[in-house]
This record gives C-alpha cells, sequence and structure tokens, in this order.
C-alpha cells in the first residue's frame, strides 16, 4: 500500500473499445461480476491510487459491447465510504445494476436502509488498498449484513487467509473473496493460502473468478489451475468479474474481450460458463 505521505500513484484507464470473446458466445442473462465506476473528484486522501474517471455510460456501453447483460458495481476505495455516484448509478438502472458498498457498521438505520433500497446486496472490507475499510470490525459487519439481508465481500490476499478464517467461519452471513484470493500464481493450487480458500469455498462462502492479471502475468494461464480448483470446489458458488476499469494496474491495459475469452479456458464446458456467468450471480445478487 502507498505510503499515506506520497501522492497516490496515477493509473492509466480501460481499453476505449472493449470486444465480445471469440471464444465462446456469452451466454444470455451473464452478470459482470465485479466492476467500478469513478465519478469526479475529491477523492479520500488516504487513497492509493488515482484513475481515471469512469462513468456509469462507459460501463454500461462495455456491458453492450461484450455481450454482458447485467452488471455488479463495488464502491471504489477512491471515493472512500461515500457511496453516492454509486447509489445514483444503481437508482437510475434498478433492473440492470446491483452494488456493493462501503460503509461504517454504526451509521443511522435510516442509511443502511437507504442503501438497500438503491440496490445494495453487500458490503465490502479492503485490506489492500487505501480508502476501503478493514478487517478489524469483521464480526459487527457481519451482524450488520445479516440484519439487512446483505453478503459480506472481502478483498484481501490470500496469505491473510489462514489466519481469518476462523472469524471468516463465523460469520453469520455468506462470504465473498474477491480476485481468487488475489496474490501471486506462481505459488500455485498447494500453497498454504489457496488451500485456505479451497477450503473456505467448500464450506460455504463465494469465490468471484476474476482479477487473472493481478495474479499472473498475460496470458494468465497459471490462474487455470486455480479457476478450475475452486469451480471443482463449488460450482454454485463462482462467480465471474472484469474488474473494469482494472484501477491500480499498471502494465499493458488488456480487453475485457480477452479476459472473458480466458474463461474459456477455466470453463470449457458451456453449462459451467452458464452457472458462473448467469445462474450463479442470479441467486447471489437477487436479479
Amino acid at each position: 500500500m502507498s505510503d499515506e505521505a506520497s501522492e497516490p500513484r496515477a493509473c492509466p484507464g480501460p481499453d476505449p473499445i472493449p470486444r465480445k470473446p471469440s471464444r465462446f458466445t456469452v451466454p444470455p442473462g451473464a452478470v459482470d461480476c465485479h466492476a467500478h465506476i469513478i465519478g469526479s473528484t475529491p477523492y479520500v486522501a488516504s487513497r492509493s491510487y488515482t484513475a481515471p474517471i469512469a462513468s456509469p455510460a462507459a460501463y454500461l456501453a462495455m456491458l453492450d459491447a461484450t455481450g454482458m447483460a447485467r452488471g455488479v458495481l463495488v464502491q471504489v476505495s477512491m471515493h472512500g465510504t461515500d457511496n453516492t455516484v454509486l447509489t445514483e448509478t444503481l437508482r437510475a438502472h434498478p433492473n440492470r445494476l446491483r452494488g456493493i458498498a462501503v460503509i461504517g457498521p454504526d451509521e443511522e438505520d435510516r442509511v443502511y436502509q437507504d442503501l438497500y433500497d438503491s440496490g445494495i446486496r453487500g458490503l465490502r472490507l479492503n485490506t489492500l488498498f487505501g480508502g476501503g475499510v478493514g478487517v478489524e470490525s469483521i464480526e459487527r459487519y457481519g451482524a450488520l449484513c445479516r440484519e439487512m439481508g446483505w453478503h459480506l465481500q472481502l478483498l484481501l490476499n490470500a496469505t491473510d487467509l489462514p489466519a481469518l478464517a476462523p472469524a471468516l467461519r463465523r460469520l453469520p452471513v455468506p462470504c465473498v473473496i474477491d480476485h481468487m484470493g488475489h496474490f501471486d500464481a506462481t505459488q500455485g493450487t498447494e500453497w498454504p493460502g489457496f488451500q485456505t480458500l479451497l477450503d473456505l469455498v467448500r464450506e460455504g462462502s463465494w469465490v468471484k473468478l476474476s482479477g487473472a492479471f493481478r495474479l499472473d502475468a498475460a496470458p494468465w494461464s497459471r490462474t487455470t489451475a486455480l479457476a478450475q480448483a475452486l469451480f471443482d470446489a463449488a460450482p454454485t458458488r463462482c462467480v465471474w468479474g472484469s474488474d473494469w476499469p482494472h484501477v491500480a494496474y499498471y502494465g499493458p491495459m488488456m480487453n475485457v474481450g480477452d479476459l472473458l475469452d480466458l474463461v474459456a479456458d477455466w470453463l470449457p464446458n458451456p453449462a459451467a460458463r452458464q452457472a458462473v456467468l448467469v445462474d450463479n450471480p442470479a441467486a447471489l445478487y437477487g436479479f
């Protein structure tokens, strides 16, 4: 994480011409379960990066261009706990979008109800980037999510999972782990952090088959074994996300179509792609 005294690192925007995958046809009703929108300043001073504006219109255009029917927007850490841009977007597109918010655990009840009414279906904890909310109050967040009918989503490095697993197992709500554990894929499937992730997924946690470019260098081939192991562990609790507009990524920018093409390697069976892209997210997010 960047030192708070230093200038947040600027990162590039996404490929401006997204395309459909070339290796399979996206099934009707497919859901992009992880993306961000970014409004104008001010941004939180504690952020780790500064990304260009990523508008709701640009996101919806990406969905259209890639053949995705729906999307799940996750509050970006640049905006901290101010979910205004997110909730305004959800209210404008109630049939197409759901959201994951970042908020304190002790707000007034009406704040949480307003979030729910806007289309928020979960809260996110974030140990990797400044501007997020960490796991220190995870039990309180679990209780809050239970009250609201939400799930709890975690952005962390799987290195931390063995120590955190007991707390995750005590959660009274579904737990969703971002980006296959967000770790260096060269460590492989036998690495203890990934084995803990597999155990949690077998026991009831969900996982996002996303962020391949955060785990491996293009063409991201090491992620295939990880994604297949996770799907085999819980075929009804895996979902896919584009992670558009790919914030805090500084390598050659990929196209969302390239990331979708990777799914053909991860899930060569059309029935598996139907589950991950359509059926599982419909159950998790209430589409």
